[in-house]
């Protein structure tokens, strides 16, 4: 597996052991043909277009870095270019590009190659970029109460300049309710969500996504928002990280380099804690921001009410949510828990653990058979 280890002989209480220490690993391990690395405590098996994208860095390449023979001028929109370019101006980010023409600035830009277009530029500034990468769009769903309960979607399409404003518009345009007053003769309207957190959602997923992977998909429900790209957080970088300002280490690098010229983002790692920061001063939980299902998520909920109660004891919204779904499934598994409210392991394990010891579920099977189910039916009143 080309990993190297310290064994050592060591001795306790006139006892000898073998103490085998292996340090941790920035690159994959490969086993029979097959690559896998930890993140936290869970292993993963590098597949599909995850596997290309460690071949391509094993290479010393990005994914938007290579050239896209199939692609020519012709499939860039000028448009988009020009907006490109005023944004850049007014940030003072974009080096002197006055008077250059596309091709002079896309070679500035390291986004062209002797003439050839490298794959950023059509992300960037492509006609259709859907004509190359096919999974290049944005999916929006509104869902009911269960997860299968898809009521209406919409899909929106095209390059990354029109997709960072064009989602967000059709997002308050038709799937989220601005709550209307007046004062006086002033109208005001105001959100269910901050639009900084939601704009900062958008931008990270379009950016760090992986392009070769399934659409971003934006759910949308009447207690959340979520936003998933596919694409695990990058090595070294945990979920607790992202509660601070942390190191910017980008999927795309030419994408992300872009993006900050024209003040789409920033490049420091403070996309996640603008998020948070914009929930609290909006007066909602804490986002939650996970790596789920081979992809990243990021989640805001609406602001619970106090604590519920049930028996005199007192539960989170998601705890009773749980016990009316096993009054009408007649269990629940872990599995189950977390695609209901999309938590960490942990979170579900905690929630579920209280539901236990307080007497409320009964927990039946072992290891991947686990399964809950109500105490007492006759003295459960949610």
């Amino acid at each position: 597996m080309g990993i190297t280890a310290d064994v050592n002989l060591k001795t306790e209480n006139d006892k000898f052991y073998i103490e085998i220490a292996v340090s941790p690993y920035t690159v994959p391990i490969s086993l029979r043909g097959r690559y896998y690395y930890r993140s936290g405590s869970v292993k993963h098996e590098l597949t599909g277009s995850s596997l290309n994208e460690f071949l391509l860095k094993k290479s010393g390449l990005t994914w938007d870095a290579v050239i896209e023979p199939r692609a020519t001028y012709d499939d860039i929109d000028e448009s988009s270019v020009s907006k490109f370019i005023i944004m850049s101006q007014k940030s003072d980010r974009l080096p002197a590009s006055f008077g250059l023409s596309i091709p002079e600035l896309f070679e500035k830009l390291k986004i062209s190659e002797k003439g050839h277009l490298k794959r950023a530029a059509l992300v960037m500034f492509g006609k259709d970029p859907g004509r190359f990468y096919v999974n290049s769009f944005v999916k929006i769903g509104k869902f009911g109460k269960e997860p299968h309960d898809l009521q209406y979607h919409e899909l929106e399409d095209g390059n990354l300049m029109t997709l960072s404003q064009t989602v967000l518009e059709q997002i308050y345009h038709k799937f989220l309710i601005k709550k209307v007053s007046f004062e006086g003769m002033f109208r005001y309207e105001t959100g269910e969500y901050p639009t900084e957190a939601l704009r900062e959602m958008i931008l990270n997923a379009l950016v760090h996504r992986n392009y070769m992977g399934a659409p971003i998909q934006i759910r949308i429900t009447d207690e959340d928002i979520s936003v998933w790209s596919e694409g695990y957080l990058p090595e070294g970088i945990t979920e607790e990280d992202l509660k601070k300002v942390h190191r910017s280490v980008p999927r795309n690098p030419l994408i992300a380099q872009l993006c900050f010229y024209c003040t789409l983002i920033d490049a420091w790692g403070r996309g996640t804690t603008k998020i948070i920061n914009a929930c609290r001063k909006f007066g909602l939980p804490d986002p939650v921001l996970i790596n789920h299902q081979a992809g990243f998520m990021s989640m805001l909920t609406k602001a619970s009410p106090e604590p519920l109660t049930l028996n005199k004891i007192k539960m989170n919204e998601r705890q009773i949510k749980a016990i009316e779904y096993v009054k009408e499934k007649g269990k629940i598994t872990n599995k189950e828990y977390l695609e209901l409210f999309f938590v960490t392991d942990r979170t579900a394990l905690r929630d579920i653990n209280f539901l236990v010891e307080n007497n409320i579920f009964l927990k039946s099977g072992q290891k991947k058979g686990t399964y809950y189910t109500l105490a007492e039916m006759s003295d459960i009143r949610a």
